[in-house]
Formats: C-alpha cells, structure tokens, sequence
C-alpha cells in the first residue's frame, strides 16, 4: 500500500493512469471518515454509504480527468458535500412533486365526492317532496326538524303506529325511486 501522507501526488498520478491499487488504497485510507461525514450530513446509514460509495465511483469513472488542484482530503470532502447536496435537492423536488401530487388527487377525489353527493342531496329533497302529504309532513319533521316519533305524534294529534308507518313509508317509497334512478342512469 503506499503511504498517502508522503505522496499523495503519487497516488493520483497512479490513479490517474488507473492503477486499481491505487484506487483500492484511497478507498481504503478514506471510506470510514468519509463514510462518517457524510452520516453527520444526513443522518441516514444507508444514504451515507450511497453518497460515499457514488464519489468513489465518479473518482474511478473520471479518473483521467482528476484536477486536484488542493490536497486530496479536502477535494474527497468536498466531492462528498457536493453528493449530499445534489441528494438533498433530489429528494426535496421529489417531496415536492410527491406534494403537489397527492393534493391535486386529494382535490379531485374531494370535488368528485362533493358533485356525487350534492347530486345524491338534490335527487333525494326532489323525491322527498313527491312523497304524499302527509307522509312527506311526518318524514321533514322526523329527518329535518328532528323530532322524535312521540313528539311529532303529539304535535300532529295522530298515533305513534301512523307516525312510524309513514316514516317506513318514506323509506320504503325514496329507496324504490332512488333505485330506479340508479338503474337508469338518473344520477
């Protein structure tokens, strides 16, 4: 192995002209430092190795063209800093067009699920009002005004029976009309 500390210029000159020992030296002197400064960047074991192991690879793949122009630590650093960067820009536009995905399906869900409802609403006040008199009476004050079957059969002067009977009769009439709607493409 050759001593980085008297001769790094040797070691990128070795480099340079692709010397695999060469290169399996500076990854072996500078792996671990680099490998903790970029955890101390990110905070990720396995972003830490991926930033580590691309600036290795870069060095390799652009080996011929190495122009170290400060000392080789301080370039090695540098090239990690400069990977951790470009991650981070990575991911943040990535989060951000994740974001800007996701509210736009979360706006069209919700405007679709309002136009089905407020259909649905409009479909059923225009049935409800169909409904017979009486039974139409009973049913607005039971589900809109929200009286009991007791109040509004006092407040009616009828039976409970009747009162129960016309609220089943309500239902029974919205959910065939509401069906054949259904059937038929009405909503």
């Amino acid at each position: 192995m050759i001593n980085i500390d008297k001769d790094t210029t040797t070691l990128i000159e070795k480099l340079i002209d692709g010397d695999e020992k060469a290169y399996l030296s500076l990854i072996e002197i500078y792996y671990k430092k680099l490998y903790v400064y970029a955890y101390s960047l990110t905070n990720d074991y396995a972003l830490a190795e991926d930033i580590v192991q691309n600036v290795f690879m870069k060095i390799w793949e652009n080996r011929k063209k190495l122009n170290i122009k400060e000392s080789l630590k301080s370039f090695l650093y540098k090239a990690v800093y400069n990977d951790f960067v470009n991650s981070f820009r990575k991911k943040q536009s990535s989060l951000l067009l994740d974001k800007i995905y996701w509210e736009t399906i979360n706006e069209m869900t919700d405007e679709e699920y309002f136009q089905e409802t407020a259909s649905k609403i409009e479909l059923l006040k225009k049935e409800i009002e169909s409904l017979p008199n009486k039974c139409k009476q009973i049913f607005l004050l039971s589900k809109e005004e929200g009286l009991t079957n007791v109040e509004i059969a006092s407040y009616l002067d009828v039976s409970i029976k009747s009162v129960e009977a016309h609220i089943t009769n309500a239902y029974h009439i919205l959910r065939k009309k509401i069906e054949i709607k259904k059937e038929g493409g009405g909503y």
